[in-house]
């Protein structure tokens, strides 16, 4: 069987199976991650393009963008998913190098909306595009992320896989719809090593090519089923030639949404580790800002390709700059939506910590990527005391995870300045009750 072929068989089994409590209540805390994350993005420049752009989409049709504009559903997915983004608040499932929500959650929810499916389909219909797309990300690995936004081309395959969940595609139709969404995958790392503003449309495109990929396989579309593993295909285009022979080994019983990471700060998730072990320095001596003489990080090598701006002149650069979320941390206490303001990009205290920052690649922790997460941090004071911590785990990793109280409290913190905190806290207990609802948020 092709990849393709395997990941359709199991999409039959799973449609008459069961999911257990534990499951579901993890795919709801990844719907609660996907909102906490869409509301900040609403207002970044890249949606308001495309809602300009998109125009004739908008204001007809049967799904609806965030604060609740009818839209073509397409436009739906592809606005919403680069909303969900935008922000850079989205999960990430680790081993995959992947922000699986953004496009995966936007396409459910779109389709969802198209076919007027319950809170339990919706929830499952997530589930399986997690399912799906992790195992790809991890199968295409590090030779894929190189040069690859894993959430703009693994990110199309989750959004598939949801949609033709939501669509009731038969096994065929599933396959030819993966197969159609391998050549829609896409996205360079290009696009945000020098500017990042084109950086969330890798996951909207990703949302909106999933459900065309389903909606055209459902009319009767097809494509080569050998997309993966062929000699011209993904797997040799975009990897190291990857083993596919136990792709599909484990699904079934080992539900990679039940260990995913979400985010504890705002900003590129690569730079976590080091914000976490310097605040833990700073936690466990008492020390400020200005008692800092020198930040000596050690990081695995590709957070310094992505969070690589060692000056940023911008909010976007800012998010991609471990010398900048650093510097904030020690100065603020903290690194949330308010750093990437313009009085924050230009205060002195930051600006003067952040070029006394330093970081380089860490051998040994670069080998243990991407399963671990780490970062050392040596932390030079002017009075002489040299102090250090390896961190080897972010908060919000799935051995660090955030609680259920604190995955809700960063919903009602990112949905409040939109929604009001009441119109936040009303959707969160929604959210909570998603699989015994007959309707969507």
């Amino acid at each position: 069987m092709f990849v393709t072929e395997v990941f359709a068989r199991y999409a039959m089994v799973y449609r008459e199976q069961p999911l257990s409590e534990a499951v579901l209540h993890h795919a709801k805390r990844a719907v609660i991650d996907w909102y906490a994350s869409l509301f900040p993005g609403l207002s970044t420049e890249s949606v308001g393009v495309l809602e300009r752009t998109l125009a004739e989409d908008l204001d007809h049709g049967l799904a609806r963008l965030a604060l609740g504009r009818p839209a073509t559903a397409r436009a739906a997915a592809l606005i919403n998913g680069t909303a969900a983004h935008a922000a850079e608040v989205d999960d990430s499932f680790r081993e995959a190098m992947y922000h699986p929500g953004a496009a995966t959650v936007a396409a459910a929810l779109a389709a969802a909306q198209l076919v007027r499916a319950d809170g339990l389909q919706f929830l499952r219909a997530v589930v399986l595009g997690y399912e799906v797309s992790t195992r790809i990300g991890v199968a295409m690995g590090r030779a894929h992320y190189k040069f690859w936004h894993s959430t703009g081309t693994v990110g199309t395959f989750g959004a598939t896989a949801a949609a033709a969940s939501l669509l009731q595609l038969d096994e065929a139709a599933f396959a030819k719809a993966l197969a159609i969404a391998g050549t829609f995958a896409a996205g360079l790392q290009q696009a945000f090593r020098k500017e990042s503003m084109s950086k969330p449309l890798h996951a909207g495109r990703a949302a909106e090519a999933g459900l065309l990929a389903a909606e055209l396989a459902g009319s009767g579309m097809s494509s080569t089923l050998d997309v993966f593993e062929g000699e011209s295909g993904l797997g040799s285009a975009m990897s190291d030639g990857p083993d596919w022979s136990q792709i599909g080994s484990t699904l079934g019983r080992d539900f990679h949404v039940t260990r995913l990471t979400f985010k504890n700060h705002i900003g590129c998730g690569h730079t976590f580790p080091a914000i976490d072990g310097a605040l833990e320095l700073q936690r466990l001596h008492g020390f400020g800002h200005q008692d800092i003489e020198r930040v000596h990080v050690g990081i695995y090598k590709p957070a310094l390709d992505i969070a690589c701006h060692v000056q940023p002149s911008t909010a976007d650069e800012a998010r991609f700059s471990l010398n900048y979320v650093v510097a904030t941390a020690l100065v603020h206490g903290s690194v949330r939506l308010s750093a990437y303001e313009r009085d924050r990009l230009e205060d002195p205290a930051t600006l003067d910590l952040m070029r006394r920052v330093e970081a380089v690649v860490d051998p040994v922790l670069d080998a243990g990527f991407p399963g671990r997460r780490s970062a050392s941090v040596e932390i030079v004071l002017r009075d002489g005391r040299r102090l250090t911590h390896l961190q080897p785990d972010r908060k919000g990793d799935p051995e660090l995870p955030l609680s259920d109280e604190e995955l809700g409290s960063k919903l009602i913190e990112l949905a409040a300045p939109t929604l009001g905190a009441a119109a936040a806290q009303a959707l969160l207990a929604r959210l909570w009750t998603l699989d015994r609802s007959e309707t969507l948020p």
